[in-house]
């Protein structure tokens, strides 16, 4: 290749720049294809929960309140935005600040956590199971149980993946690209949740 060519930037035909095939990174392409893939697993649920409640006639309306979905989607809303101050903090070299952001949105998942479980054991003591409740149809437990309990399952692994990637982080075994990609999977968590609370709470209120 001659020197003319180098300085007009042109390349001979089959000579590649050295420039990576995405804008991205790899780590950010996986969670990302990751989250398509998990995107279409909900999606796939929410539709097979809609047939199911479509044709039943007599689909429970169990919830009288909507306060205790109100709080657990508060605390997973603002778990989004502890967990966009961490990664802000940690793009600016502020590790401290960083760790401490990303520890309250771990807090705040286990919140909701407990919470949901707080729901499931008093739906269960009113005799809701996988296959029978003393309102209607038997399928709405397997169907809620499903549904949430995949989505909590998530909640879960983010919470686990969070304490663990900060901890690496503040010992310097991780950076800050490693935090944005566990907030990617933290904010999808979240907005799986706002699919989650009209199809399977809002819509199933008591009238």
């Amino acid at each position: 290749m001659s020197q003319a060519d180098l300085t007009m930037g042109t390349h001979p035909p089959g000579l590649t720049t050295g420039l990576p095939p995405f804008s991205v990174s790899a780590k950010k392409m996986a969670i990302w294809l990751f989250i398509i893939a998990d995107a279409a697993t909900f999606a796939a649920c929410l539709v097979a929960y809609g047939f199911l409640r479509n044709g039943s006639p007599n689909w429970p309306r169990p919830f009288h309140s909507v306060m205790n979905v109100s709080l657990m989607t508060f605390i997973l809303l603002t778990s989004s935005l502890t967990m966009l101050l961490g990664i802000r903090a940690a793009k600016i070299g502020d590790k401290a600040g960083a760790f401490r952001w990303t520890m309250i949105t771990a807090v705040a998942g286990i919140l909701f956590a407990l919470l949901h479980i707080r729901e499931w054991m008093a739906l269960i003591g009113e005799g809701m199971t996988m296959f029978h409740n003393p309102w209607g149809a038997p399928l709405f437990g397997a169907s809620f149980f499903s549904i949430t309990g995949l989505h909590l399952l998530h909640v879960t692994g983010g919470v686990i993946a969070l304490v663990v990637v900060g901890f690496r982080y503040m010992r310097g075994r991780y950076n800050a690209d490693d935090l944005e990609v566990t907030g990617l999977y933290w904010h999808f968590v979240d907005l799986v949740w706002m699919f989650v609370v009209p199809f399977v709470y809002l819509l199933n209120l008591a009238q």
